[in-house]
């Protein structure tokens, strides 16, 4: 066998530029199948990261009739969950919130507006929400933080007075003035349209809502453990009035999005697999043609066609593993790149991912199953191709190899 293998590679090398044109094809299409699919992945985490640190949480804890009809009088008392012991493995941490809605005011200018009663310090770890901030005091006591959308809309800045009206708890009219302590930018154009926060005894207070909050959002290591730690949340929560929804279920149209351009992508790829397939099926035949009077020689000379296959079987999967390597070393520090450095999008293209509800940016993904999935999958596509030389082998006319 090492008399073969060593045969066999310097076959591979005897002619350089067929070496390079076969394994340069196999890498490119390892390459460019690693970033389409970094890509998609990366976009598909982006929107669930972002939907799950902004609004649900991955995994969310309401009052049973909540998600259903979400209003304040649907909200709990959060002393529920003073002897929960919410310790797992898989919780990062996890956030009380007060959801309501608003008409917001300043001068002669108003629109309505959705309200986020938060632990400012929690919130901060859990949605990163000062680094949102792109005008004034994150930290400042009291006071409301104000999406950038709104601020324009209301002709509001730091220091002024916004004036909020609305109904509270069991309704209970509520009104109120708060100073704007800051402008906050966010990667959801809705949200930068009409979110307010405000410290969550501050709301409760707007809404005559002591101590009750809409929801206790949790973060998860895994946005995908989501079953699990809903099936644990129950069991925890055995006996109280409270429900536990998962992000798929609080947010159905993004899943349907997800899986329908995850079906887009595969739709995309097998295409690209077909392309592959046929230049790397175009590659094998040439060499063939090109190799059928030195096959014809080996033949004749005593090399039978069992072990001329077999030759002829390493040569390929060096060239195929070559070509995967180089595949692979040419995309991850691309892939890398792009992972630190998401693609910004500007002009047409960002105002069009913006009407849809995205943010515009091409993030992407770093996951080991991106490049050995393709990695694999091009291997086992360019070995299938490989039965046609074991076939053209099998099939060798000695007479006729030499008349070629």
């Amino acid at each position: 066998m090492i008399l073969f293998i060593k045969l066999a590679w310097r076959n591979v090398w005897r002619s350089k530029k067929r070496t390079w044109i076969t394994a340069s094809s196999i890498a490119f299409s390892v390459f460019f199948a690693c970033l389409m699919q970094s890509s998609q992945l990366g976009s598909y985490d982006n929107m669930i990261n972002n939907s799950a640190r902004f609004f649900t949480g991955h995994v969310g804890i309401h009052q049973i009739d909540f998600w259903e009809n979400q209003i304040v009088d649907n909200s709990f008392n959060q002393k529920e969950l003073t002897q929960v012991n919410f310790s797992n493995s898989s919780i990062l941490m996890g956030v009380p919130r007060l959801n309501s809605f608003a008409l917001a005011s300043h001068g002669q200018k108003t629109k309505g507006a959705a309200l986020f009663g938060v632990s400012l310090e929690a919130e901060d770890a859990f949605s990163y929400l000062s680094k949102k901030l792109i005008r004034g005091d994150y930290n400042k006591t009291g006071g409301a933080l104000i999406a950038e959308g709104l601020a324009a809309n209301l002709d509001l800045t730091v220091g002024d007075t916004l004036v909020l009206m609305g109904q509270g708890y069991h309704g209970v009219n509520a009104a109120g003035k708060y100073p704007v302590k800051g402008i906050l930018r966010f990667p959801i154009p809705n949200l930068n349209q009409g979110a307010i926060y405000l410290p969550l005894n501050i709301l409760q207070e707007f809404l005559s809502a002591p101590n009750m909050i809409s929801s206790y959002s949790i973060l998860l290591e895994d946005s995908q453990d989501t079953k699990d730690m809903k099936a644990h949340m129950e069991s925890v929560l055995k006996g109280k009035e409270l429900g536990v929804m998962t992000w798929q279920e609080m947010l159905p149209e993004l899943v349907s999005s997800i899986e329908l351009d995850y079906f887009g992508g595969w739709v995309v790829l097998i295409i690209l697999y077909i392309v592959i397939g046929l230049g790397i099926f175009g590659t094998f035949l040439m060499m063939i043609k090109e190799r059928t009077y030195e096959l014809g020689i080996l033949n004749a000379i005593g090399m039978t066609k069992q072990r001329v296959q077999i030759m002829v079987a390493i040569e390929i999967f060096l060239l195929i593993f070559l070509g995967v390597l180089m595949g692979l070393l040419i995309a991850t520090p691309i892939v890398l790149y792009f992972w630190s450095n998401p693609i910004l999008l500007s002009g047409d293209a960002a105002l069009a991912m913006e009407k849809f509800g995205y943010e515009p940016i091409i993030p992407f993904a770093l996951n080991l199953k991106i490049f050995y999935n393709q990695g694999i999958s091009i291997f086992l596509i360019a070995l299938l191709l490989a039965i046609y030389p074991m076939l053209a082998i099998k099939k060798l006319k000695i007479i006729k190899a030499l008349k070629e």
